[in-house]
């Protein structure tokens, strides 16, 4: 086993400081090697120290500027940071290098939603589940931005796969609500969302208030 892949093996172990050790010497051995400067700068990150971290994601993409995977990890870092500009052009980097997965179509895409432009994440989010069709978060993701560009019934169509895959996902169950409510025009299905939304988390407020707010509207049409 090398010294990047035992590192690794002790990072997932917990073994942080025995990791470093490996880590620091597969950068002696092959200084010219990027893996070992970006398995030190996630471990960096993942104590907080992102100006560290930054330095030996940078370090890899100088001895190596096709190293994806530095991409990917500096636009974790600047989206951790809310530098989500910034992320989004190191993940689009990523790609561009070469990078296939659904993690890094799945991380541009949100960070287009940050900057408020679901049109652009979009076929982002939707390749993220096309290569992940298990990951529930990237589907739930894809299915309100579906929404946002107001593309209700696709929309409608994910979130139920959403809560087929996981029962207990609270928004995803409000968010049918909030569909069936304003788009469908269907106060019946649109409660009975919102009521599944408080079954799973009784502390959800929109889905208690949307709840109001129907029955609101029923007790009215009864009056």
């Amino acid at each position: 086993m090398d010294k990047n892949a035992k590192g690794i093996e002790l990072l997932q172990q917990g073994k942080m400081e025995e990791a470093v050790k490996y880590f620091t010497e597969a950068i002696e051995e092959n200084p010219k090697e990027p893996v070992a400067y970006i398995n030190f700068g996630n471990v960096l990150m993942s104590v907080g120290d992102n100006e560290k971290a930054k330095k030996f994601f940078e370090r890899a993409i100088s001895v190596d500027e096709n190293a994806a995977a530095a991409y990917y990890a500096l636009g974790n870092l600047h989206f951790n940071e809310e530098g989500f500009d910034e992320a989004k052009s190191q993940f689009e980097k990523a790609i561009a290098k070469g990078m296939e997965n659904s993690d890094v179509y799945f991380m541009l895409g949100v960070s287009l939603i940050q900057l408020e432009q679901p049109k652009f994440a979009l076929p982002y989010l939707q390749r993220s589940v096309e290569l992940d069709e298990s990951d529930v978060e990237a589907r739930f993701q894809f299915g309100l931005c579906l929404a946002k560009v107001e593309a209700y019934e696709e929309a409608i169509e994910q979130l139920s796969v959403v809560v087929e895959k996981d029962p207990s996902h609270a928004d995803a169950y409000y968010n049918l609500g909030v569909a069936y409510a304003g788009h469908k025009d269907d106060a019946d299905l649109a409660l009975n969302y919102f009521n599944k939304a408080l079954e799973v988390q009784p502390d959800h407020m929109l889905a208690g208030y949307g709840k109001k707010m129907i029955e609101k509207l029923k007790n009215e049409k009864n009056d």
